[in-house]
């Protein structure tokens, strides 16, 4: 008699109910990788900013207002240094959304291979600290950011924030 590998030993109380009960829970609905595309041009920046927000409301992300002013800040940061520093090389640019369980991660790819680096506060220059911007917003939140090359030799500049204040 073939028992289909169940075999003669003990069986768990409850039967297989105790094993579906056992499977970790599905994950939260609002958990998800969204990417679009726009090109490197002034209008992509607050597109970009207006994607992403309605993107956060449409999927219920459960973030708090100022968690999300401080991500839209980001965007429109990385968005702004992709469309003035790399629209040469890269004529489109990448926006991806990755939201987990306890994180939300922002990035901005583009086919520049130049990584730039967050320069230091310099009171006579009215530019240039977007990224040290970036930097500064991510740590306040409890987060990190940084700059990575791609396989194609442009980089993807990204900053990943926890959905839960830092205490």
């Amino acid at each position: 008699m073939d028992n289909h590998g169940r075999g003669d030993g003990p069986r768990p109380a409850g039967g297989a109910e105790a094993y579906l009960d056992a499977r970790p829970p599905d994950p939260p609905p609002y958990e998800g990788v969204w990417r679009f595309t726009a090109p490197a041009v002034d209008a992509s920046v607050p597109q970009a900013r207006h994607a992403v927000r309605d993107l956060l409301r449409r999927q219920g992300v459960p973030a708090s207002d100022d968690l999300v002013h401080g991500l839209l800040l980001i965007v429109s940061e990385l968005v702004t240094n992709a469309v003035r520093h790399a629209a040469v090389l890269s004529p489109m640019l990448a926006v991806e959304v990755a939201v987990g369980a306890e994180w939300l991660r922002v990035s901005v790819e583009d086919n520049h291979p130049y990584r730039p680096t967050a320069l230091e506060t310099d009171h006579a220059r009215t530019g240039g600290r977007g990224l040290l911007l970036v930097r500064e917003i991510a740590r306040e939140a409890g987060g990190v950011c940084d700059v990575e090359h791609t396989a194609s030799g442009g980089k993807v500049i990204w900053a990943a924030l926890p959905l839960k204040p830092v205490l």
